[in-house]
């Protein structure tokens, strides 16, 4: 009989125990690709995630909590993605979503964000129609394809002498945003399109596709790619020894692209929403900071994680509660001062305010031509 009493004692002694030290985080849940061909890039934004958690539990947390981030492998693939945001949200209990890198990913889990009135950021996914499908519980701390073409595509044109621009892209629905909306605005400034052409992800072979674009009489050529398959191509383009102005989209101006592409990486141009060059104070300290962790300046998606993670906890403080509602409130009313300009976002959950650089890489080192600022787009 004693047994019967006790066992039932000790588990709600245990439940209890458990309970109590759920409450004591607020998770934060984040889909990123830690495998796969966009892992440099994926990795790159858990980095920069857990610098902004880390700062703020030393600071006392959230609303009194610890900041707990659990991350998820999406791989940038829609249907894993998917299973990490339905894993995150009904078993980890989190209370708002991060990723998820592709735009792709994030399509796919945008739904799901809205079937369970979940808030959801992306500091990377850029196609521009993300925050046009009405989905109030999404929101895009990120410049757009178009955004960035309209802010550099001209300026491109007249500082490279551009005539012909053969133009490359990742096989998603990233690399060919970028593709049209570049060859579309650039086009308007009087510069012909030669060719336009797709490879999938984790190619690495590339040499039937530079036929074709030498073949194609271009003096230049437009990549969207990532770290892993961007520097593949450009080291290609050099062994074959092609005269052509290299600029695009991407990975350009992070540490690993410029590591791992070597000298080829020499005199290419980006544009980019984030470069580790701004000369800006708030900028040099979050380098510090970043450089002193993980032994490496941050680029692009260090910069991006470290951004989605500090407006998302900005919003739970501001909402002084982890209700789901009251955190995509203060998420609309989002007024961040980040190492690249600030992020306020539309009613339709774009962010505008932050900067935008055109960068050449010279002695591995982003070099910034010229920078802008995103308009409030209403």
């Amino acid at each position: 009989m004693r047994q019967c009493i006790y066992a039932p004692l000790v588990a709600t002694a245990l439940f209890g125990s458990a309970a109590a030290f759920a409450q004591e985080t607020i998770k934060i849940g984040l889909v990123q690709p830690l495998t796969g061909s966009v892992a440099y890039n994926g990795i790159a934004d858990v980095n920069g995630s857990k610098l902004a958690v880390e700062e703020r539990n030393k600071a006392g947390g959230v609303l009194g909590k610890k900041i707990e981030l659990i991350i998820e492998d999406g791989q940038c693939k829609p249907a894993n993605s998917v299973n990490a945001a339905e894993k995150l949200i009904q078993k980890d209990k989190v209370v708002a979503l991060s990723g998820a890198f592709c735009s792709s990913a994030t399509a796919a889990i945008m739904p799901i964000a809205e079937r369970y009135k979940m808030p959801l950021i992306t500091g990377v996914s850029s196609k521009a129609d993300l925050t046009e499908k009405g989905n109030k519980y999404f929101f895009r701390a990120a410049e757009t394809d178009a955004l960035l073409s309209r802010a550099f595509a001209k300026i491109l044109a007249n500082d490279l002498k551009l005539k012909s621009v053969a133009y490359v892209g990742v096989n998603d629905d990233w690399g060919r945003g970028g593709v049209e909306e570049f060859s579309r605005d650039l086009s308007a400034a009087g510069v012909k399109t030669a060719a336009k052409e797709y490879f999938d992800h984790g190619a690495t072979d590339f040499y039937t596709l530079l036929t074709k674009l030498r073949a194609s009489g271009a003096d230049a050529v437009f990549i969207a790619a990532e770290t892993q398959d961007g520097s593949i191509l450009v080291k290609q383009i050099k062994e074959l020894g092609l005269k052509m102005k290299v600029f695009g989209v991407g990975s350009w101006a992070t540490a690993d692209f410029i590591k791992l592409t070597g000298p080829a990486a020499e005199g290419i141009y980006a544009a980019v929403p984030y470069a580790s060059t701004l000369p800006n104070p708030r900028n040099q300290e979050f380098v510090k900071k970043y450089s002193e962790k993980y032994n490496e300046q941050p680029g692009k998606y260090g910069n991006a994680g470290y951004n989605a993670l500090n407006i998302l906890m900005d919003a739970i403080q501001r909402a002084g509660s982890t209700d789901a509602e009251k955190i995509r409130a203060s998420l609309a009313q989002t007024n961040y001062e980040a190492p690249n300009g600030k992020y306020q976002f539309t009613d339709k959950g774009q962010a505008y305010g932050f900067s935008l650089a055109l960068v050449q890489i010279e002695n591995k080192t982003p070099k910034v031509v010229t920078t802008t600022s995103v308009d409030d787009p209403r």
